[in-house]
């Protein structure tokens, strides 16, 4: 599978990483580029999607950085790991649903290597971990689809600030909780990133897609 694997070793500025995605759309299109898979970290910021809501902010005196993503408002800093992509829904079936499918797989295998047993759910996106009946989010998914190429991403909580989610209502669930893989579970998670790629890769090849 030609797929580009971009790995930031220090973080990346949010507007630079949208822009060099945009452009990378572009250049796929023309059928200038490989498809894309970038695992990063970002600065703290909030990030707003094309469904948020003024009310879901709760700390006013937060800036808000709107973008084209799907989705609500969400946290972004350092700790928690973000992957974005630029993949062509052309060269496989025109499907957007089942390519969430597969990067909610991806996440839930990811971090079930790390014995945590994590699930989707159909009417709140993102990856949920449930303890003493308490359900809260480990990760977050906002896709946008231009001319049936995917882009935008997703992240994972691993070792992050939760109490900045407190500025907000993540992903406009207010029932909800956020949490980390490292609250979770206390243990080295330094492989995270390339164990995530290896699986994004094997769930694009084997699906029925």
């Amino acid at each position: 599978m030609d797929i580009e694997i971009k790995k930031s070793e220090k973080p990346v500025k949010y507007d630079a990483a949208i822009r060099f995605m945009e452009n990378r759309l572009d250049d796929l299109n023309d059928k200038k580029c490989k498809e894309l898979i970038w695992v990063l970290e970002h600065d703290e910021l909030y990030t707003a999607g094309t469904s948020s809501k003024e009310s879901e902010i709760l700390d006013k005196s937060i800036k808000i950085i709107k973008t084209n993503r799907g989705g609500k408002i969400t946290y972004h800093g350092p700790g928690q790991l973000v992957c974005y992509f630029v993949i062509d829904l052309k060269k496989r079936k025109k499907d957007i649903r089942k390519f969430i499918s597969i990067i909610e797989k991806t996440i839930i295998d990811t971090i079930k290597f790390y014995k945590i047993d994590t699930f989707a759910d159909k009417k709140n996106i993102g990856i949920w971990h449930k303890n003493n009946n308490e359900i809260k989010k480990v990760a977050a998914i906002g896709v946008r689809v231009s001319k049936w190429v995917a882009y935008h991403g997703f992240s994972i909580n691993i070792n992050n600030d939760l109490n900045k989610y407190n500025a907000i209502i993540p992903c406009g669930i207010e029932d909800k909780g956020v949490t980390s893989l490292k609250k979770i579970k206390n243990q080295n998670y330094d492989n995270l990133e390339n164990k995530l790629v290896e699986y994004f890769i094997s769930n694009l090849k084997n699906s029925t897609f």
